[in-house]
């Protein structure tokens, strides 16, 4: 079974119930979620097996954690435990033209405090000591470089040692703009972390904030035009040659709860334009990315010869994670598979 591992941060979520504001009752739900820990969490359900490297609190908030996580079938043998905190955030749902909120709590979290020499990437990747064989793919995004100069410098220490070890690497870029505080701007690192990736998966904004490279859309109108994606993954292409794939995801943000849905990728054997789904009555759009992540990283590995339905993969994984509540996105291959068949009837089965 492929190992795909991922690195970065895990928080507590705490989510104002279904529609309300933060604080209207005295009542959160409370969850786990995090980039990169919704991805080990979703290539394990579609039928990888999902590797997730952080660092927690030693303290039973930190257990629970890793408990949540094995639930769901993940290898959590790499996590350490450490001495700190661990990273919330707040979450209120929008509706209509109220868009969702999110305020973060993670200053000095425990992997915001990880660096270089803190994890053995030789022993994580190779599967030494019982880890289940060679690692398959390292995933990691734009958030965990952008907590702190530390958990920064860890990243690429993780990124040049999976390179080392000859893995491949995709990076969800995921611009967040109340993270980048330390003092580096997004590209200075992002462009450098680039340059070590296979795989870049990212929207307009992520590839412009992150990798200086302008992208001319304007994601409120409705409308897309995707001859503006093949340019502009065709320039990120050319900027970093290392790479042989590069993935958009393509919302268009007509409210809160209704968006369109679709994606873009520019591999090795041309561009490709996926299904396009209206996403009507979003349940929970939260953690969409890192589904398209996942469903990309399975569809790349599992059907190699076929770029086009690794992308179709993807953007229907990320079509059924709007309808499920949190951060995880719990549906199976087979699910996926029925909605790339064209089964979005939504009946029920029997």
């Amino acid at each position: 079974m492929d190992r795909i591992i991922t690195f970065g941060e895990i928080m507590l979520r705490l989510k104002s119930p279904a529609h309300e504001r933060l604080f209207q009752q005295p009542l959160l739900e409370a969850t786990f979620g995090g980039g990169e820990a919704n991805v080990a969490v979703s290539v394990s359900l579609l039928g990888k097996q999902g590797v997730f490297v952080t660092a927690v609190p030693a303290n039973p908030v930190g257990e629970a954690v890793a408990t949540e996580l094995r639930r769901y079938g993940v290898d959590t043998r790499h996590i350490k435990k450490a001495k700190g905190r661990l990273g919330v955030y707040y979450v209120e749902s929008g509706a209509m033209q109220r868009p969702s909120t999110v305020v973060y709590d993670r200053d000095n979290s425990c992997i915001a405090e990880a660096k270089p020499g803190d994890f053995d990437w030789q022993a994580i990747f190779s599967g030494e000591g019982g880890g289940g064989g060679k690692a398959a793919w390292f995933h990691v995004t734009g958030i965990t470089p952008a907590i702190s100069q530390s958990a920064s410098d860890a990243a690429l220490e993780a990124v040049k040692a999976a390179r080392d070890a000859g893995v491949t690497v995709s990076i969800d870029l995921n611009y967040r703009k109340k993270l980048w505080n330390y003092g580096k701007k997004p590209p200075e690192v992002m462009r450098v972390l680039a340059k070590s990736a296979d795989v870049i998966i990212a929207n307009e904004e992520d590839i412009q904030k992150c990798l200086g490279i302008e992208a001319k859309v304007d994601v409120t109108s409705g409308e897309l035009n995707t001859d503006v994606y093949k340019e502009l993954t065709a320039q990120v292409k050319k900027e970093f040659p290392n790479l042989s794939v590069v993935a958009v995801t393509l919302r268009e943000s007509k409210s809160a709860d209704r968006n369109g849905w679709s994606g873009a990728l520019s591999g090795k054997t041309g561009f490709y334009v996926s299904s396009h789904y209206e996403l009507d009555d979003i349940v929970d759009r939260v953690g969409g990315g890192d589904s398209f992540s996942a469903g990309l990283i399975f569809g790349l590995l599992e059907f190699p010869g076929d770029e086009e339905y690794a992308l179709n993969f993807a953007v229907a994984s990320s079509a059924l994670k709007h309808s499920i509540p949190g951060d995880f996105n719990l549906v199976t291959r087979e699910q996926v598979e029925s909605l790339c068949k064209g089964d979005g009837s939504g009946r029920v089965q029997r």
